[in-house]
């Protein structure tokens, strides 16, 4: 995925300023695709470039509010169905399970039960933010919290499979 997918699909919703869609991201992506305010600010000045995008109302302090165009619909749409998604290939944290054996049986258990902890940590962060929105019946808000969901028995599984895997270690 890009930026530039995120903002497009964000944008295919409603339209929105710089500012409403760094909140968006705050509230939405950002456990899946985080973006800065320079990032998504420079990435729109790309879109709108590109016709992917168009200025639909000015306000003040040069606030601009953006909206899909046909185009910038159409990109979307190509991207959904005519890209394959990315593999994940890298992760930190399995590299380093590879490389356990390098640490004494204690301190391999504490790197999985540390692991476990922060799956934990994560997950209740994320139950908070489901809590914290106020759920609508926008596109956004269904398909928002069948990723959340994703993220919620993601880190659940993690946490299970960390916990196993400390017992594993003699």
């Amino acid at each position: 995925m890009s930026l530039r997918h995120a903002l497009l699909g964000l944008l295919s919703e409603r339209s929105a300023s710089g500012y409403d869609l760094l909140k968006l991201f705050d509230t939405s992506l950002a456990n899946v695709w985080p973006a800065t305010q320079s990032q998504i600010y420079t990435e729109l000045t790309k879109l709108s470039g590109a016709g992917l995008i168009t200025v639909a109302a000015e306000g003040p302090r040069g606030r601009k509010e953006y909206a899909l165009t046909d185009e910038g619909l159409a990109e979307l749409r190509h991207w959904m169905t005519q890209t394959r998604p990315q593999r994940v290939l890298r992760s930190d944290i399995l590299l380093r399970v590879f490389f356990l054996g390098v640490l004494t049986p204690e301190e391999a258990r504490s790197y999985l039960d540390e692991l476990a902890d922060m799956s934990e940590h994560e997950r209740d962060d994320l139950q908070q933010l489901m809590k914290s929105i106020d759920w609508g019946d926008d596109n956004l808000a269904v398909y928002g919290r069948i990723a959340l969901e994703y993220g919620l028995r993601f880190n659940a599984m993690r946490r299970e499979w960390a916990k196993w895997a400390a017992d594993q270690i003699k």
